[in-house]
């Protein structure tokens, strides 16, 4: 039978409608699936990320552990480094913690390997294990005996709160800080120098009476009930009556805004040597290592008040000018024998003593020069490790920081120490639980000192990951 023209034509249009549909059933399975495709490819890939980036993570938190682990080496092995050099007149601390990162250069990456054999031409070609495969770490060390003890008010004797008060006011005492203490704070009232130096006691002191910060009397006598200006913010909250445990916990007291706390306690945030406070230290400035504003707060706070160097900011200056450089001079070297060799330079004696006043620096006058030698020292004890682990993957560096803050009171030297406690393998200190015995401290002259574990490496008293 045949077939007319016009049924094929309309066969064919038939047929052609049908591969149409066909094609764009297609497209559309393949739109589909592409779309399918790419939020699995960008799912797998924000997947691979994050678990590239937990990786990294890990990796540089125990870079930064093994830094802050080896760090504490300089500080068991120091003793040992000071002994030869006894035979040269040096009996005073050697601050070897200043060249940390250069001493442990073989343990960390291949870009401190090297800057160790260049300054001290050893070849590590031969050396096996040492070093971090794909991460590093950056440390930097601060002694925290080089800084003004906050919490040296947190002692019971009434003794130690007034010399925190002495020192707090020799701190504040320059006219260029009135305009500081004169303007008022959110809630309208003003924190002059008296006010915040009898916050910041109160914040630690154990009683619930208010100091009265009066430097001018050998024993504050507590003069009131403490204020309730915490009770009256926005969201209240409790004075602590107890040792600060951290220097964030500072803020929190009355009248340390952070104007405040940047002029007197930090200037530079991202510096912690530029710290001259501290909550952690020993209560004696070791006069070798110390911040020069600190140290000058505490040769200030037994002065006459005709001294001229604890109220002139431009011979102030030239005094922080010429102990930065003694230090520069001497870097590895202590520049005092003693405390009484400070007390005596800048009273104008020795040698020290006459180059001060060549420099136009008039001598202090001491109402007590024993009571500014109890607050001296020329041995370091408890120290910052800032701790930076890195891991660099591809065009992104991971970041970890830890600062651990370690106690040496009571640390044997490495040859005398017994063997390690397996249920404290880390050393760290733990306080009695109810109904054990008294804690015995580790020195007899530092009663509120924690109990030292009698390790090399110290004990560990503060830890923070960020």
């Amino acid at each position: 039978m045949a077939i007319s023209n016009a049924e094929l034509i309309k066969r064919a249009r038939r047929r052609s409608r049908k591969r149409g549909l066909a094609l764009l059933m297609v497209m559309g399975a393949l739109s589909l699936m592409t779309l399918m495709l790419t939020e699995f490819q960008d799912a797998a890939s924000a997947e691979l990320g994050s678990a590239m980036a937990s990786r990294d993570q890990v990796k540089a938190e125990y870079a930064a552990r093994s830094g802050v682990n080896l760090a504490r080496l300089p500080f068991a092995a120091e003793p040992t480094i000071r002994k030869p050099l006894a035979l040269l007149g040096v009996k005073t601390q050697i601050p070897v913690w200043e060249f940390t990162d250069v001493l442990l250069g073989p343990f960390n990456d291949t870009e401190a390997a090297e800057i160790f054999t260049g300054i001290s031409g050893l070849s590590l070609d031969d050396t096996r294990n040492l070093g971090l495969d794909g991460a590093g770490f950056d440390l930097q060390i601060v002694d925290e005996d080089s800084k003004l003890n906050l919490n040296l008010a947190a002692r019971a004797d009434s003794f130690s709160q007034q010399r925190m008060v002495e020192q707090l006011f020799a701190m504040f005492r320059g006219p260029a800080y009135d305009e500081l203490f004169e303007e008022k704070d959110e809630k309208g009232n003003r924190n002059d120098r008296q006010a915040i130096c009898s916050a910041l006691i109160d914040w630690v002191d154990p009683n619930q009476d208010r100091n009265n910060c009066d430097p001018t009397i050998e024993t504050n006598i507590a003069a009131a009930p403490e204020d309730s200006f915490y009770q009256s913010l926005d969201r209240p909250y409790r004075r602590k009556n107890a040792a600060f445990d951290s220097l964030e916990e500072v803020h929190l007291v009355r009248g340390v805004s952070e104007r405040f706390y940047r002029t007197f306690f930090q200037k530079d945030l991202d510096d912690p040597k530029s710290r001259v406070v501290t909550v952690w230290g020993t209560g004696k400035l070791n006069i070798n290592t110390a911040n020069p504003l600190a140290l000058l707060s505490v040769a200030c706070s037994k002065a006459t008040p005709e001294s001229k160097l604890c109220y002139d900011e431009e011979m102030q200056a030239n005094m922080l000018f010429s102990l930065k450089m003694l230090s520069s001079m001497m870097p590895a070297l202590p520049i005092f024998s003693s405390p009484k060799s400070f007390i005596s330079a800048i009273q104008g004696k020795g040698k020290i003593g006459s180059m001060l006043t060549d420099m136009s620096i008039e001598p202090i006058q001491l109402l007590s020069t024993s009571e500014v030698e109890k607050a001296l020292s020329v041995e370091s004890k408890v120290f910052s490790i800032y701790a930076t682990g890195r891991v660099k993957s591809g065009k992104r560096t991971t970041v970890r920081k830890i600062h651990a803050v370690v106690d040496m009171r009571g640390a044997p030297p490495p040859w005398a120490a017994p063997p390690p406690d397996p249920n404290n393998p880390a050393g760290v200190a733990v306080n009695a639980g109810a109904g054990a015995p008294p804690l015995t401290p580790a020195n007899p002259d530092e009663p509120d000192a924690l109990p030292m574990a009698q390790r090399p490496e110290g004990n560990m008293i503060y830890y923070r990951v960020d």
